[in-house]
């Protein structure tokens, strides 16, 4: 699996993870679960974007190492 690959599957999964989340919203809404949206969720965007640029920065490094190594 190329890098490139991996970093569509990871947003494409944030995007799935929030659409379940907005179902269960709808039949969970307690102080519970916005504790957990707000410790574990609100985050995760963020968290899905800077892991997006390194994996963009390793994607390059592995292209140059592979050109360099050619």
């Amino acid at each position: 699996m190329s890098v490139k690959v991996s970093a569509s599957i990871l947003g494409q999964s944030l995007q799935d993870l929030m659409v379940s989340w907005q179902n269960t919203r709808s039949s969970w809404r307690d102080a519970k679960s916005t504790e957990f949206e707000r410790t574990y969720l609100e985050k995760l965007p963020d968290h899905v974007g800077r892991a997006n640029a390194m994996i963009d920065e390793l994607d390059m490094l592995l292209r140059k190492v592979k050109t360099d190594c050619e």
